[in-house]
């Protein structure tokens, strides 16, 4: 893994739900940890674009619910910077589920994947359909 240069907004703070964009069962996800968070005392840990997650399935297959997965969020809605200087934002807020390497446990990613996440996970990248 890479690191990612510049300092990333990050628009998810931990409770917030996300789109399941792959096909392993799980439709809606909420946020329980932020792996790797360096916060100060009592603030909320948040995630934004290639953070690796904890995430509980909220909606999905009887099989996934209520259960503990790891995920990176691979697009967000609020705006971030890249180091060219362009701002990106997508429509909705989305992450993939991997194992704890990060391997993405789907085999198909619906809809769009930012760089900067394709950029720190490979095996994302190369089941992402459309790199943005």
């Amino acid at each position: 893994m890479k690191g990612l240069p510049g300092r990333q907004t990050r628009g998810l703070p931990k409770g917030a739900r996300l789109e399941c964009i792959d096909n392993t069962g799980a439709k809606i996800v909420e946020i329980v940890e932020v792996k790797n968070y360096r916060g100060v005392r009592n603030r909320i840990s948040s995630a934004g674009i290639a953070d690796l997650l904890v995430v509980t399935v909220k909606k999905g297959t009887p099989e996934t619910r209520k259960q503990l997965f790891n995920a990176v969020v691979v697009r967000q809605r609020r705006p971030f910077r890249r180091p060219e200087g362009i701002m990106v934002q997508f429509e909705d807020n989305a992450c993939v589920i991997v194992t704890p390497e990060g391997e993405a446990k789907g085999s198909d990613i619906k809809g769009p994947v930012a760089r900067e996440a394709a950029e720190r996970w490979p095996r994302i990248a190369a089941t992402a359909s459309m790199i943005v």
